[in-house]
């Protein structure tokens, strides 16, 4: 069994709240380590904080999630002016921002980006995901083959 989903959402910070719910809901409800999920969610919530923050001139981006054969992939995708570089090191800690990208390399398996300068980015994560086994004892083994 493959799940897949996809979200359009205004290019605003109060739909990020969404995402995690929605994916965070469905990674719990086949039996996803809570550490995975977490590690999914963060990876997630960068993308999306990016897409929110340097997605303009568009009001608009989506999320993309597909689950299955034991991994987890997120795409992320913006119609921005699109990303410039991406950064090698972690910025000075007195700066505000600038760990997105690598916060998310921490977390995920896989990273990638699709950039089309002034025609948006497309971000991509991939994550094996880690079975809750003792959830899956009371539950059907089947879902693990998500």
């Amino acid at each position: 069994m493959d799940i897949e989903f996809s979200l359009a959402l205004p290019r605003d910070a109060m739909g990020i709240p969404m995402v995690r719910r929605v994916l965070g809901d469905t990674l719990r409800c086949i039996g996803v380590t809570e550490d995975c999920v977490s590690d999914v969610l963060l990876a997630t919530s960068e993308a999306c904080a990016n897409a929110v923050r340097h997605g303009g001139p568009s009001k608009r981006y989506a999320v993309m999630a597909a689950i299955g054969q034991g991994r987890c992939e997120l795409r992320v995708v913006d119609n921005g002016l699109g990303l410039g570089a991406i950064p090698r090191q972690y910025p000075a800690g007195d700066a505000e921002h600038g760990r997105g990208i690598l916060i998310m390399q921490s977390v995920v398996d896989e990273i990638s980006f699709d950039i089309t300068p002034g025609n948006g980015t497309t971000v991509c994560l991939r994550k094996e995901l880690d079975w809750d086994e003792e959830w899956l004892a009371t539950h059907d083994r089947a879902l693990a083959s998500v």
